[in-house]
């Protein structure tokens, strides 16, 4: 088995990272993960902002906890049973902005799953988060997207967070029943 398929069947969603930041080779290495990504006509529909702000991603997560807890009590419960928090005590964000045109939203999951493998590679526990909008839905969320440095008429696209793993998880089991071969 090569490195690259090696790296994709180990990787697992990490929803439990310590505190330790990141290195500046590790975040560059994210960054420029991110930028090597395929887009559609090499539109590169995509700004991605990553974040190393400790302070900005906790506030941003209690931010997001809020809009949970006001969509859905349940949701909000196990939110609070697992930690109590939607970005997982995360030292790093990459945040994907996207600017909505047709092709926008694969581009960004394309872009994600190069972050992802990235830092699996490198040993890094990461997980790729679609809840990391839930603050941008918020009351505060254009002064979020001001923080992240979106670009003007940008939204959402997707999250990544990373970090060291406090806890390793093996990856889910292949369902080959998923698979046809024509």
């Amino acid at each position: 088995m090569n490195a690259t398929q090696k790296t994709i069947l180990e990787r697992y969603s990490c929803r439990d990272f310590d505190a330790s930041p990141l290195t500046e080779e590790q975040v560059k290495t994210l960054a420029e993960a991110a930028l090597a990504a395929p887009s559609a006509i090499n539109r590169q529909p995509w700004h991605v902002t990553v974040v190393t702000d400790k302070a900005l991603i906790e506030e941003m997560d209690a931010e997001g906890l809020k809009v949970v807890e006001a969509q859905d009590k349940e949701w909000h419960a196990q939110v609070l049973k697992r930690g109590g928090s939607i970005f997982y005590n995360a030292p790093c964000m990459v945040m994907i902005a996207s600017d909505g045109s047709e092709y926008a939203a694969t581009d960004c999951g394309i872009l994600s799953q190069n972050v992802a493998l990235a830092a699996q590679a490198m040993g890094l526990g990461n997980v790729i988060c679609g809840m990391a909008r839930l603050p941008l839905l918020s009351a505060r969320g254009k002064e979020f997207t001001q923080k992240l440095r979106f670009p003007d008429g940008y939204v959402f696209g997707m999250a990544v967070l990373v970090g060291n793993s406090k806890s390793g998880k093996a990856p889910h089991d292949l369902d080959w029943g998923k698979v046809s071969y024509v």
